[in-house]
């Protein structure tokens, strides 16, 4: 270690004194670096993947998943311990988990590369605790930090200390679809209660609303009334975008439909200390429509398909987050299909539903698994109208003009990103602006875009798509944003479209020369 010197100034003296203070550093470096971390592991569906596995099969494979981690744990000087069959305890010191941070935890794909090589889709999530000298609170950090990697989809590691700081490593694959509908069944139920044992239910979706946030919420909607409550989707008619805005027309003229729809204001006047709200499409608190209804009530209830981030609305009372699904009219559209007795939707409803589905898979491009078939077939049985979606989904020709006027912009960065920068003195639909990214990505040898553009409401917005080798996730993440592995963005104030501009370079560079992917 070089010589360390404190230095006093003496301006009247004209001295400078010098202090060797290289042992003192020496000694708080050690004592820093001895700190006690501790880290939960757990095999991402070993017991779904076991299911269907002989003893043979599933004892080769936890001799080789064991062998795998003894290595790395012997090799960085861990202690680490088997709690179950799909859960280890890992303890270290800081200086361990610095080098761990320096190699961005290998241990996810090693285990990756290996077991993908048998063909078995096995991954490991890593929640760690660090910053304290209270066990307890660092053993409760570390379950936190892998509820946290569990709830963005698995495959990666969260670091949490004792302020609240949250660090991301990994990531790298798609959450894997659930096998069984065991879940879903569950949480239909549980919901059910929940919704039986409330006066009334109020729900909302997310400002400027989606077809998936508006869909869901009509999903909801119909999952209370046939529970026998009357429900309300709290909806902002001021903050309506153009595709949005056919949906809301047809529900305009629906006879029944359009008397739940109430202001943000109207639902605070009803909303009582036994009402279920129910948030759907996010579960960031600053986002939803009416942030001031969470505090009025005890019953939450969160219902999301993105994956999990630092912001969570408090103590929820029940928590559906499936990053698997394409889409939050997906879930719900499996929630209704386990509720008691005959369900009725009409048209417009099922139809709804179904363009939340079609919306964010890009008309079943993207994301899409075989759940997300099965409720679309659900809502066609249930009447929903594929003709009607179109006609929702349609644009105008002066948005596909501006929207073009984006890809134009586009430069080359990097291998296979694309860049984009709307024109300085223009002002773009947040639409726009996501739909401009995902066009780019249609491109020949464009494996992630970038769209940057000033937005109505002034402030600098940036989409980011990917096909899911380059994870814009961790890029927007750290440009105070959030998203998917392959969809993500992030809105900024106070700045110009050249700085921007620079800061996302500048954060790509980080992500593929190195550092912390925070």
């Amino acid at each position: 270690m070089s010589v360390v010197f404190q230095a006093i100034i003496k301006t009247e003296e004209r001295l400078v004194y010098l202090f060797d203070r290289t042992e003192q550093i020496e000694l708080e470096t050690l004592h820093d670096n001895e700190r006690t971390i501790l880290g939960v592991i757990f095999l991402d569906n070993y017991e779904e993947l076991t299911q269907a596995m002989d003893d043979t099969s599933k004892s080769h494979l936890n001799s080789e998943v064991t062998s795998i981690l003894n290595n790395w744990s012997n090799d960085y000087g861990i202690f680490l311990k088997r709690t179950s069959q799909e859960r280890f305890i890992a303890v270290m010191n800081k200086e361990i988990l610095t080098q761990l941070e320096k190699t961005k935890f290998e241990i996810l794909d090693e285990v990756r590369e290996l077991i993908s090589d048998q063909n078995v889709p096995l991954t490991l999530s890593i929640g760690i605790g660090r910053g304290t000298t209270d066990l307890p609170e660092l053993g409760d950090l570390a379950q936190s930090s892998l509820d946290l990697a569990l709830g963005r989809g698995g495959d990666q590691v969260a670091i949490k200390d004792d302020t609240g700081r949250v660090k991301f490593y990994g990531g790298k694959t798609n959450p894997m679809e659930k096998r069984t509908r065991v879940r879903a069944r569950v949480i239909s139920h549980a919901l059910r209660e929940l919704v039986r044992e409330s006066e009334k239910v109020l729900i909302m979706g997310h400002q400027t609303p989606d077809m998936d946030s508006i869909g869901s919420s009509i999903g909801i909607l119909k999952l209370a009334q046939q529970n026998g409550k009357k429900g309300y989707v709290v909806f902002d008619p001021d903050g309506v975008n153009t595709g949005v805005h056919r949906l809301m027309d047809k529900i305009g003229e629906h006879e029944s439909l359009k008397d739940w729809f109430i202001t943000p204001d109207d639902s605070l006047d009803i909303v009582t200390k036994d009402t279920l709200i129910v948030v759907v499409d996010t579960h960031k608190p600053s986002m939803v429509m009416e942030e001031r209804l969470l505090n009025k009530t005890e019953h939450i209830v969160v219902i999301d398909h993105h994956r999990r981030g630092e912001e969570f609305i408090e103590e929820p009372t029940l928590v559906y987050m499936e990053p698997y699904a394409s889409s939050t009219a997906e879930l719900v559209t499996e929630l209704l299909e386990y509720q008691d007795g005959p369900l009725k939707l009409d048209v417009l409803e099922a139809t709804s539903l179904l363009a939340g589905i079609t919306v964010d898979t890009k008309s079943f491009t993207l994301r899409t698994g075989s759940r997300t078939f099965d409720a679309a077939s659900y809502l066609r049985s249930k009447g929903a109208d594929t003709v009607l979606v179109q006609n929702l989904l349609k644009e105008d020709l002066d948005v596909y003009v501006r929207r073009s006027e984006l890809v134009k912009n586009a430069t080359v960065y990097r291998e296979g990103i694309a860049i984009s920068k709307g024109l300085r003195d223009e002002n773009y639909g947040a639409i726009i602006i996501a739909q401009a990214a995902d066009t780019l990505l249609t491109m020949s040898n464009v494996k992630a875009s970038f769209v940057i553009a000033k937005r109505h409401d002034g402030k600098i917005g940036v989409s980011a798509r990917s096909l899911g080798e380059i994870n814009v996730q961790i890029i927007m993440e750290k440009m105070n944003g959030g998203g998917h592995l392959t969809n993500a963005a992030t809105q900024l104030e106070d700045t110009t479209l050249e700085q921007v501009e620079e800061q996302l370079r500048g954060i790509i560079e980080e992500y593929f020369e190195g550092g912390d992917e925070e």
